[in-house]
């Protein structure tokens, strides 16, 4: 099979790297990519908005199959642009990723199929936005509707918190993703996150993982994209994993099929684990960066045959087996992040990998033949252990052998899981 994977970031070196080990695979390119990529894909300079030209790459090349790595190209509809085709994608249509495109959407569909949530509402000026709020009290939960790339999310620990979050979003600090506000009540619990694939109509639940989005040790600081994770979570027990199929899995795969918006791809639930259960915070459309990085390494199966069935309506012949181990990453990141920061830093040496190890490129580039950090998350140092602990201490080795003195880590991924096992 000859496939195109789009993106350019670390979750798609995750994928590049667990996709070119695939006995299916004949010719494999990757557009833009990155560094770490070019390892295992042909690297294309295609614009990826540019949804003719990608389908004009794929007819001279012969490509069969294209894999959708990050959510803007699903949101911008490039999986419906090359099924008219007649390709086939990995990746939701623009009207099923607007699960991911739009908050109020999701939390419309939780109402109307009673996946459990928390309570919500939306608002389009600010006026009544902030009334609700002073009504409803801190904590308290809003998020701009579109797509804030991980930014547009505020968790309100006062009132005056909550207010100037809903001023940000009226007054255009994320663009036309702020025109509409979701106000939603805060969830207490544990976070995790559940990947599943689906077809349409089957759900193949994949692994757990939990992330670490905020900047500093402790979770402290300001939240960003993700500063590492580790896989499984051991939150997610399997009646916890049943439930979440069973509650809000499945009834979102039939509710987006009644809706004439049949899901296929990847489904990534971000739940609260409450008193009372599984709860969803927000569903996104493709895998989780970084959590992708740690499902791949502890994936044993050929992961292109699975995400095919995904895109072709076969799921139902297909199964995933995982290692044992546990997988844990570490983002090394640009001073500065998630604020300002300097690109172009050089990274002067990577250390040697063994089985088990990987050092996956998020933000990289070639300068004169020398590799540059480009991002604010540069790098995803990936270890496996039998224990959280095991896998800590593989990954903070590596880390030390990084030659980048603009760069910097938590040092604590995977801190609860590791308090637990101490227990």
């Amino acid at each position: 099979m000859k496939v195109l994977l789009i993106g350019s970031g670390g979750r798609e070196h995750a994928l590049a790297w667990k996709l070119a080990q695939s006995p299916l695979l004949t010719q494999f390119y990757c557009a833009p990519g990155n560094p770490g990529i070019a390892e295992h894909a042909e690297l294309v300079s295609l614009n990826v908005e540019d949804h003719a030209a990608v389908a004009a790459f794929c007819a001279d090349k012969g490509i069969e199959f294209v894999v959708i790595g990050p959510e803007a190209p699903l949101v911008d509809g490039l999986a419906d642009s090359l099924r008219a085709k007649g390709i086939a994608v990995f990746g939701p249509s623009a009207a099923a990723a607007q699960l991911e495109g739009s908050k109020g959407f999701t939390k419309d569909l939780c109402a109307r199929y009673d996946i459990p949530t928390g309570a919500y509402r939306r608002f389009t000026d600010a006026t009544a936005a902030r009334a609700y709020i002073e009504e409803q009290g801190a904590p308290i939960v809003v998020k701009a509707d579109g797509l804030a790339a991980g930014k547009g999310v505020t968790v309100a620990m006062t009132v005056d918190e909550a207010l100037a979050a809903i001023d940000d979003c009226f007054e255009g600090a994320f663009g036309a993703a702020g025109a509409e506000v979701v106000v939603e009540a805060y969830l207490d619990g544990e976070e995790a996150s559940f990947f599943c694939l689906s077809d349409g109509e089957t759900a193949l639940a994949l692994a757990t993982a939990q992330d670490h989005k905020r900047v500093g040790d402790g979770d402290t600081g300001p939240n960003t994209g993700g500063m590492g994770a580790y896989s499984p979570a051991p939150v997610m027990t399997p009646e916890m994993v049943s439930r979440t199929m069973s509650e809000i899995i499945e009834p979102t795969i039939r509710g987006m099929a009644e809706s004439g918006y049949p899901f296929t791809g990847v489904f990534f639930a971000g739940l609260m684990i409450t008193a009372k259960g599984p709860e969803l915070i927000e569903y996104n459309v493709r895998f989780g960066d970084p959590e992708c990085q740690v499902l791949m390494m502890r994936l044993k199966s050929d992961l292109l045959p699975l995400l095919y069935a995904a895109a072709t309506g076969t799921l139902d012949k297909v199964s995933a087996e995982w290692s044992d181990d546990v997988a844990l990453t570490v983002v090394m990141a640009s001073k500065g992040y998630p604020g300002s920061y300097d690109k172009g830093t050089p990274i002067k040496e990577l250390p040697q990998t063994r089985e088990g190890e990987k050092i996956f490129h998020a933000g990289t580039a070639l300068k004169d033949g020398a590799l540059v950090a480009t991002g604010g998350r540069v790098l995803n140092v990936t270890a496996t252990g039998k224990s959280v602990a095991e896998a800590q201490a593989h990954a903070y080795m590596l880390v030390e052998h990084v030659g980048w003195e603009n760069g910097f880590c938590r040092r604590d991924i995977g801190w609860r899981a590791v308090a637990r096992e101490q227990q």
